[in-house]
């Protein structure tokens, strides 16, 4: 061991008449071991976070859309066309509307999503989320009477189950005698999905194209969903496409629909982690305050060592490892514990969160490997950079000075 490490971790476990220097250094480790298990903690939730909205969001919806100037008319052939393109793995029709839904005396205003229910399964996860009935007996419903697929939410404010009927009311009607009147349909439910997003499961039901259009009045799905190979490659895609099909074809990845939200969540995480961090920078101060005492303590022992022939170098070296010792000790034991209480909030779901207000039930923890090796990183380099103004006061003490009242 090098003496200049000896002598740190000496001088670091102070003797009973410094127990004063070695409380300080204590507060100082312990200082750098919550600021980084916070730190850590932190930034695993608003990951966690992040990608918790992210999978619910791409489970529900397409990961593009792509509109066409002058409709959809035969919508299996540009099906056919768009599953050509390149890391394309699925295509499906959608035809949208609004609609009041009704069961006795509740009532509900939803989005209407016309489906075909042979493609949906190769865009969306609709079909893994049934909770009651069957996806496949969308279609098997009959003409006067069609299926509907609800979720969660919805049904349980409707008060409807599987095989339950519901009322339609769409403000596309018939012209009358007595003016325009709304489209009323009665339906079947026939299936309860639950996608874990607030905004689905409350206001959304699908059924099938020819179902949306009699209700709606079109005659062609609105737009086409894709799903793609690799969702951060869904831009490149969706440019892709207006290349290579032609400038009639209009594609909008979901990182573009729902950029907002994203931004806000970066900024978020940003906002929390410099908060946090902060603590790490008090707990340096800390470190550089224990120095500054034991320089002032052990000014006989300096001159003693500089006396018997020790440079300023090693003196600045002892005094560094010193300050090293405590940051990365505390570091250490400040991810350890931040990894560990993340995960154990995560498998637990310790926290529980309003879904209508977050999209989730509970706050999830994703440890991020570089998240954890960038914060371990800052913060030995902060205390570090905490260690050099001691350090540097140690190596010019004047040995005569140092002896001068002994």
């Amino acid at each position: 061991m090098p003496y200049e490490l000896f002598v740190a971790l000496r001088y670091l476990f102070a003797r009973r008449k410094q127990a004063f220097i070695s409380v300080i250094s204590l507060v100082s480790m312990l200082g750098v071991t919550v600021g980084v298990m916070a730190l850590i903690v932190a930034l695993a939730l608003m990951t966690g976070l992040q990608q918790g909205v992210r999978d619910r969001i791409l489970g529900s919806s397409a990961h593009v859309y792509v509109w066409k100037t002058g409709g959809l008319t035969d919508y299996h052939a540009e099906v056919e066309r768009l599953r050509a393109v390149p890391d394309v793995l699925g295509v499906t029709p959608a035809l949208m509307g609004k609609a009041l839904i009704s069961k006795d005396d509740q009532q509900s205003f939803i989005t209407l999503k016309g489906i075909d229910p042979a493609l949906e399964t190769k865009v969306t996860e609709i079909a893994g989320a049934i909770t009651e009935g069957k996806f496949t007996d969308l279609g098997s419903g009959t003409d006067d009477v069609p299926g509907i697929l609800i979720g969660f939410e919805l049904a349980g404010q409707l008060g409807a189950r599987v095989g339950d009927s519901v009322t339609l009311l769409t403000p596309t009607g018939t012209l009358s005698p007595m003016g325009m009147m709304p489209r009323q349909r009665r339906l079947k439910v026939v299936g309860i999905f639950r996608l874990g997003l607030f905004e689905f499961d409350q206001a959304y039901g699908f059924v099938t194209l020819e179902t949306a259009g009699r209700l709606t009045g079109k005659t062609d799905p609105d737009h086409l969903e894709l799903k793609v190979r690799d969702i951060y490659g869904a831009s490149a895609v969706a440019d892709a496409i207006g290349n290579l099909q032609g400038v009639e074809y209009l594609a909008q990845p979901w990182s573009d629909l729902n950029r907002s939200l994203y931004s806000a969540l970066w900024l978020e995480k940003v906002a929390i982690s410099i908060a946090i961090g902060l603590i790490v920078m008090v707990a340096a101060l800390n470190i550089v305050a224990s120095l500054v005492l034991l320089v002032m303590e052990k000014s006989r022992d300096i001159a003693i060592l500089k006396t018997m022939g020790a440079s300023a170098t090693s003196i600045r070296r002892i005094f560094m490892l010193q300050g090293l010792v405590i940051g990365l000790v505390g570091t250490c034991v400040g991810a350890g514990t931040g990894v560990l209480a993340a995960t154990l909030l995560d498998r637990y779901r310790v926290i529980r969160i309003p879904a209508d207000v977050y999209q989730l039930s509970h706050l999830p923890f994703t440890v991020v490997p570089r998240d954890v090796v960038l914060v371990t990183l800052a913060a030995v380099v902060i205390c570090f950079v905490a260690t050099i103004y001691p350090s540097r006061q140690a190596a010019r003490l004047d040995p005569a000075e140092g002896l001068r009242h002994e």
